[in-house]
């Protein structure tokens, strides 16, 4: 019963606290010098910025 309890919680703690501008993307990170290229494998969007650090907003292309 204190799984379930917990399980439920949980879930509810992840969907208060995930960050809605970035659900859907899923970033890969292609390495360069100095920067990093950033491509969303959901939307195709591509952003440069600082290795290691995903962009915190979703870019999706208009249209």
């Amino acid at each position: 019963m204190f799984v379930v309890i917990g399980l439920i919680i949980a879930f509810v703690l992840v969907a208060v606290f995930s960050n809605r501008a970035t659900r859907a993307c899923r970033w890969r990170e292609y390495p360069g010098a100095g920067e990093s290229r950033w491509v969303c494998v959901n939307c195709g969007a591509e952003v440069t910025g600082a290795r290691g650090n995903p962009p915190a907003s979703c870019h999706r292309p208009s249209g």
